[in-house]
């Protein structure tokens, strides 16, 4: 007979995460194949918008229901000043536990490191890391190096910072490049600083199959970042040269989620 063990966090429930009203954007296929819904889960000071520009109706054309979550703060989501990577992952689980089955959880940038913690409490299809700023010291130094007088305002409690060169490549046009920009925001002072200083996430519940995917000429990820990513889930990046940081706003934009997409049709169990 099997045990059965269950673990208990008493600060969980001892210091329940504040409720907020949080944005979701969803497009749902035409016909429904049976495929698992895929819950978008974008980085800091972006909201759902991000992949409402493109991602969400082309994965919705390709049979996959397509829901994006704004973290509380961000987006449409009620605002959050004192929110930590612990909210922002309760957020991902409560809107994945909605979903009508088991989703497939893609975070991008600071995202991939709440989809990261979220897989610990929610027994995810499959997850996706997107260009993934998976935090601790390592992150520290490189955003350091990387972005001086970007990331150093955010260690006394401002925004991180990031620019039209880091996010998108030279192929997408300035006014769309603008356009975006313009819309982003900034985290909770207390998660951007878990991000640069925390601890690893814990072990993913049911040890789903995750794809980690970026640029080599990410300006805000380096790809020895990527590779020790795809490492800690046993595999190798999958890259796109040529593309910024944003990939789901960069003008090849359809290269990744194509192969997001692929991965989960072509291997039984992930996407089938």
């Amino acid at each position: 007979m099997s045990e059965r063990v269950q673990v208990m966090r008493g600060w969980e429930w001892a210091r329940p995460v504040r409720p907020v009203r949080r944005e979701v954007l969803s497009v749902t296929p035409q016909l429904e194949e049976g495929r698992p819904p895929l819950l978008f889960v974008p980085g800091f000071g972006h909201g759902a918008w991000a992949y409402a520009e493109n991602w969400l109706g082309h994965t919705a054309a390709r049979g996959f229901s397509a829901h994006a979550v704004s973290l509380r703060g961000h987006g449409g989501s009620d605002p959050a000043p004192e929110a930590t990577l612990r909210a922002y992952a309760h957020d991902v689980v409560q809107v994945a536990a909605g979903l009508p089955s088991r989703a497939v959880l893609v975070g991008h940038g600071a995202g991939a490191l709440v989809v990261a913690h979220a897989l610990a409490r929610y027994p995810a299809r499959a997850a996706v890391l997107v260009a993934p700023v998976l935090g601790g010291w390592a992150t520290f130094g490189a955003a350091l190096r990387r972005n001086p007088f970007g990331t150093l305002p955010a260690v006394f409690g401002g925004g991180l910072r990031l620019s039209r060169r880091q996010l998108f490549s030279r192929e997408l046009p300035d006014a769309d490049a603008r356009r975006h920009t313009a819309r982003l925001g900034r985290a909770a002072r207390r998660a951007q600083w878990q991000l640069l200083t925390g601890a690893d996430p814990e072990p993913a519940v049911g040890s789903p199959p995750v794809l980690v995917l970026g640029s080599p000429d990410d300006r805000v990820v380096p790809a020895s970042a990527l590779t020790r990513a795809a490492r800690r889930y046993g595999s190798a990046p999958l890259l796109f040269p040529g593309m910024g940081h944003d990939l789901m706003l960069d003008a090849r934009w359809r290269e990744p989620i194509d192969a997001i997409l692929d991965w989960l049709v072509k291997n039984p169990g992930r996407g089938g």
